[in-house]
């Protein structure tokens, strides 16, 4: 069996634990938890035809106060941006953090998740700001911790990236 570590990174209360728990074990819980340094998940999954075991690291939200620890990233085969629709200052973070990985790790496969696509009547991210995105990460989803949508696809998605990388 194959072996990626990948890493979820985003500013706080994104949704980054919450969209682990929902592919992992396909729950969602409306109570806030703050990730305290790294949770760690696994889940196997089949990419043509390999079995691959994603070590998911759930890491702590940036804010301003912290950014991400560098020795976290080593060893990080893709990453999954986490961006809240409904706070455009996460998006930045996002496009910080990616800058930071690509100094620190190199340039690995990364997509990005704008979460929280069941309140999409609160985004502040507009579509115009979509599209650009669209030239900045190698996939975008739309997804929801919530209900489940895109979460699988993104994981996937990412564990096809590295298996072709």
């Amino acid at each position: 069996m194959i072996k990626k570590k990948i890493c979820m990174l985003g500013a706080f209360a994104v949704g980054k634990t919450s969209l682990v728990k929902q592919y992992v074990h396909s729950i969602f819980s409306e109570k806030y938890h703050t990730t305290v340094g790294v949770k760690i998940d696994k889940k196997s999954v089949t990419v043509k035809s390999n079995k691959v075991e994603l070590i998911i690291w759930d890491l702590y939200g940036k804010d301003e106060f912290q950014n991400i620890r560098a020795s976290y990233l080593k060893g990080a085969s893709g990453c999954i941006y986490v961006v809240d629709g409904t706070r455009q200052n996460t998006l930045d973070s996002a496009m910080e953090i990616k800058a930071d990985v690509a100094r620190i790790v190199g340039n690995i496969p990364g997509i990005m998740a704008l979460n929280k696509a069941d309140l999409k009547s609160m985004w502040e991210i507009n579509s115009e700001k979509m599209d650009d995105l669209e030239t900045e990460v190698d996939i975008l989803f739309k997804t929801s911790a919530k209900n489940g949508m895109h979460v699988e696809s993104a994981f996937q998605s990412l564990a096809e990236l590295i298996i072709m990388d």
